[in-house]
């Protein structure tokens, strides 16, 4: 009898090795197999960081950014801006936005800023704005208006004569003479002579239009800008920052009106930090 007792306390306690084995295999299994699954979640996908150019610039304003964006792995959509209308400049960069699958960073530069603030915001894939040394007008302002809301603004004296359009509207341009002076000064003078030659022209209607419900007042949004800002005063690019809810604020001091020219990587910079936030946010 006392063998088989003997045998029988071996047999439970190999029975419970056994079961302790299998209950310290399976609770390691389990845990590998949370490691690998999380391991293998894909990464969170990067936005696609759309520029939109303002009035007496073009597509290329934004090459040195759109370089340091691309090394970081960012998509880059730099848009051709029509300059015709808010309207109908916001309704054509919203079809760009519908063919962009995933989630959307919106940079707007001058009147570029004018254009991202009035695309409709429901259904909308963009999660940040950025402005540039650009308007972020309310409702039923014009960027007119807000150029001269504060002193400093010198635009009118530089303009060339007025090319008439067949509709009876005229588009407006810099003239190559005081390009440099009103609108890049902080750029290179050979830089600033080829972006006078290449500047594409916006109409009076634009600048006069008044502009809808903004959507700065759903989406966060970050301002760079200038100190030297001969275009948009300073002053009135502070303005709209604060009336907007900035989540960042950047002045360049001495900057111009194209700092995204000049100060390329203070955009870049601007640009990962939106995308941080957002991806917080959500």
């Amino acid at each position: 009898m006392k063998f088989i007792r003997q045998r029988m306390s071996t047999a439970m306690a190999r029975s419970a090795v056994f079961a302790a084995v299998a209950a310290f295999g399976v609770a390691a299994m389990t845990a590998l197999f949370s490691v690998r699954a999380h391991a293998q979640e894909p990464p969170m996908k990067k936005p696609t960081i759309v520029l939109v150019h303002g009035a007496f610039a073009e597509s290329s304003s934004w090459n040195n950014a759109a370089r340091g964006l691309l090394a970081k792995g960012y998509a880059v959509v730099a848009v051709a801006n029509p300059l015709r209308g808010v309207k109908s400049d916001a309704n054509y960069l919203s079809s760009v936005l519908a063919s962009i699958d995933g989630p959307v960073i919106l940079v707007g530069h001058s009147y570029g800023g004018n254009v991202i603030s009035n695309i409709p915001v429901k259904n909308s894939n963009v999660k940040a704005l950025i402005f540039v040394a650009g308007f972020a007008p309310d409702s039923g302002e014009t960027a007119a208006a807000l150029a001269s809301k504060f002193p400093g603004g010198t635009l009118g004296p530089t303009l060339a004569p007025p090319v008439m359009l067949p509709d009876g509207g005229k588009d407006l341009y810099i003239r190559q003479d005081a390009y440099r002076a009103q609108f890049a000064a902080d750029v290179s003078a050979a830089e600033a002579k080829l972006m006078a030659a290449t500047q594409r022209p916006i109409t009076d209607a634009a600048l006069n239009e008044p502009a809808g419900e903004p959507s700065w007042k759903a989406i966060p949004s970050w301002f760079l800008y200038g100190s030297l800002d001969k275009n948009i005063p300073a002053a009135a690019i502070a303005f709209m920052a604060q009336r907007a809810g900035a989540k960042r604020v950047v002045e360049v001091k001495g900057g111009s009106h194209v700092v995204m020219v000049s100060h390329p990587d203070a955009l870049v910079k601007l640009v990962v930090e939106a995308d941080a936030a957002t991806k917080s946010a959500h």
